[in-house]
């Protein structure tokens, strides 16, 4: 069986509202699966790809400063 991860993860929320995309981000990570992990790996590569070079930056410095606070 072959499954395109991305493709499945992109089809089932492609016509999501802002609101059910923030409800799917927060369940995923309140849930603390695994399972969920490779979805919201999916949805970053989304907003990285649609990212200008600020917004990266912004989105890095996140990442460092809450990993630090791990």
């Amino acid at each position: 069986m072959n499954i395109n991860l991305r493709h499945a993860v992109i089809h089932n929320v492609v016509d999501n509202s802002k609101e059910q995309l923030e409800d799917t981000i927060i369940d995923a990570i309140r849930s603390q699966e695994e399972k969920m992990l490779p979805g919201l790996g999916v949805l970053f590569e989304v907003i990285w790809q649609n990212s200008n070079e600020e917004e990266k930056e912004e989105m890095l410095t996140n990442l460092r400063n809450g990993l630090q606070k791990q």
